[in-house]
């Protein structure tokens, strides 16, 4: 079970803190056993600090702190201070990326038979897309609604995503697209055959969650190459 660790500082001298946290970095590296390190600065009052790390565990928190190196940091740390800092130990019980659950039902709406919904829920109204097999940028709500037309015309497909990571207001997610061809697609009459690719888009997200630009890397050469397309051509 992930385990979350905060740390709770009242000090002047964030500068040196934040520089202390630095040492502590470098110092661990190779070591070290916490996976993500976040710190606040209290709004209404800019000498409360909190750190938060996380850990895959509390067994490795645990190794984490026995250290000499983290023994070292924390006496310097607690120097900074005004007084001593407190601990609050959590087991993580729920965690979700609420971007990435954003992009899972974008995937997932985009795949499901139907009308097409507005999507204007989950695609903010000046989206861009780079899509390297378009001559040019899809820029728009309406303009990726028709692109999506053209590929649910063309085909029934399902996505199935593969791995999800999260940076930022970034999501990056592995798919896969399975499909029967059942309509004309770039000039290419159905042919009924069942089909399928792999591929990888990043997508960002603004505060909200509406995602407002994407860029797509697929196997669309392996598409047409399953579609026949290929078979005509002469090497």
């Amino acid at each position: 079970m992930t385990f979350v660790q905060l740390i709770d500082c009242k000090t002047n001298r964030f500068d040196e803190m934040n520089r202390l946290m630095d040492t502590w970095v470098e110092r661990t590296k190779g070591k070290r056993t916490a996976t993500h390190s976040l710190i606040g600065k209290d709004r209404s009052d800019a000498s409360h600090i909190i750190e938060i790390v996380e850990f895959p565990s509390y067994e490795e928190a645990m190794r984490n702190s026995n250290l000499p190196e983290t023994d070292e940091v924390f006496r310097e740390l607690v120097a900074l201070c005004e007084e001593m800092p407190t601990f609050t130990d959590l087991d993580v019980v729920r965690d979700e990326q609420l971007y990435a659950a954003n992009i899972r039902r974008l995937f997932e709406v985009i795949g499901t038979k139907g009308e097409l919904p507005p999507l204007n829920d989950l695609i903010a109204e000046n989206y861009h897309d780079h899509d390297p097999a378009n001559d040019q940028d899809t820029i728009g709500l309406d303009a990726m609604r028709r692109e999506m037309g053209m590929w649910r015309g063309a085909f029934d497909f399902t996505f199935t995503v593969e791995d999800q990571i999260t940076q930022g207001d970034r999501v990056c997610t592995r798919w896969t697209w399975n499909g029967t061809h059942k309509g004309d697609f770039l000039g290419i009459p159905s042919t009924g055959r069942t089909v399928g690719m792999t591929g990888t888009t990043v997508f960002r997200c603004r505060e909200d969650g509406k995602i407002v630009e994407g860029w797509w890397q697929y196997d669309r050469l392996g598409l047409m190459a399953q579609l026949g397309a290929l078979d005509r051509l002469e090497i």
